[in-house]
């Protein structure tokens, strides 16, 4: 799907896994296009002011080998395995309310050929025919039926990617906070603990916004990276490549990211 959209280097960031990235180089390898390993670690981080459980914190260019990151998102998986699970049988409990037959776990986990997330069991209800698309799943089941999520310190998951040879950046800021005040306070503190870049190209920043961005990383010595956010279930959402507000993201947080690797 990359190669096909005009990408040649591009980062699978999974959430709190890194299973995909050694086959996604492979994969690059016969498609043409340049593979940088990449993460998404699902974050807490306890702030002056409040409690954020919704900082993600992307890895690029570590070593998929390093046995203390597999380990510790190996322990993460199995709390997210049976987590997903406690899902699909509250999923369950709702469809036979409503009269519908419940899902099989052993269909869900088939879907996701590894790790498994909330889309997978939404791939699973539109299969069934229970809802028109993924938007639909979340509202009606994923949503009320969801069961609470752990997550790492945001300090651990900075110094786990640095010990496995990565660089750190956080993930699209604008769904942080819109507030740029509290956003400067959010990257000074975590610029303080080893953050080394920001997602200035994402999906849920206008171009204004991402000018922003680009002046607040350039302050503090951060690189700019760009992601589309692209799950593969998007329709007419996210585009491989690119960015809304924005178009291309540019070649240039590649060669950055590799500068600093």
């Amino acid at each position: 799907m990359a190669a096909a959209s005009g990408v040649d280097v591009l980062s699978l960031c999974d959430h709190d896994s890194i299973d995909g990235v050694i086959p996604a180089c492979e994969a690059g390898e016969d498609a043409g296009v340049a593979l940088l390993a990449g993460v998404e670690f699902s974050c807490v981080w306890e702030g002056a002011k409040r409690t954020y459980t919704d900082i993600h914190m992307l890895g690029y260019g570590f070593s998929p080998e390093d046995v203390t990151l597999q380990g510790a998102l190996r322990e993460f998986q199995a709390f997210r395995a049976a987590r997903n699970e406690r899902i699909v049988a509250n999923v369950n409990t709702k469809l036979l309310r409503e009269g519908r037959r419940g899902l099989d776990f052993a269909a869900v986990q088939q879907r996701s050929g590894g790790s498994i997330g909330r889309p997978h069991i939404a791939m699973e209800l539109i299969a069934r025919g229970y809802v028109a698309d993924v938007e639909e799943a979340f509202r009606r089941y994923l949503v009320p039926c969801n069961v609470e999520k752990r997550f790492f310190p945001v300090e651990e998951a900075i110094a786990m990617l640095h010990a496995a040879g990565g660089v750190a950046v956080l993930a699209h800021p604008p769904y942080i906070t819109p507030a740029r005040a509290e956003m400067q306070t959010i990257l000074d503190a975590l610029s303080d603990i080893g953050l080394q870049g920001v997602e200035v190209y994402n999906n849920g920043a206008t171009r204004a916004d991402i000018e922003w961005y680009l002046g607040q990383a350039r302050y503090r010595g951060l690189v700019a990276t760009g992601g589309s956010d692209f799950h593969g279930l998007e329709d007419g959402g996210a585009k491989l490549g690119r960015v809304r507000g924005y178009g291309d993201i540019p070649r240039n947080c590649y060669t950055q990211l590799q500068a600093l690797l």
